[in-house]
């Protein structure tokens, strides 16, 4: 087994605070080890006329056009609100003091 590998699995381990046995670091070495191989295969086809993906399926009508529309009326965005004051909706206080 690559000494590197095992280094490196042990390392991830301790960043993830995963602590794992000397058979689980070895077992996922050699996991490690085959998706290192299937991306050194990948990086053997030429890829220069293929167009960069933003996501791995088709994706259409992800944005509305910004058209101004018709707004709710300060009563019909207040009808829900458990608790209005001034025609604003109040809510708890979060935060006791920002010092």
């Amino acid at each position: 087994m690559d000494t590197q590998a095992l280094i490196d699995v042990a390392y991830i381990a301790k960043l993830a605070k995963v602590e794992l046995t000397a058979e689980e670091t070895e077992r996922f070495s050699g996991d490690l080890n085959q998706v290192l191989a299937y991306v050194q295969q990948l990086e053997k086809w030429d890829t220069s006329a293929v167009e960069p993906m933003y996501h791995p399926l088709p994706v259409f009508d992800a944005l509305r056009p910004d058209i101004p529309g018709e707004s709710l009326s300060n009563e019909a965005a207040m009808a829900n609100a458990p608790q209005q004051e001034d025609g604003q909706v109040r809510v708890p206080k979060v935060v006791e003091s920002a010092h």
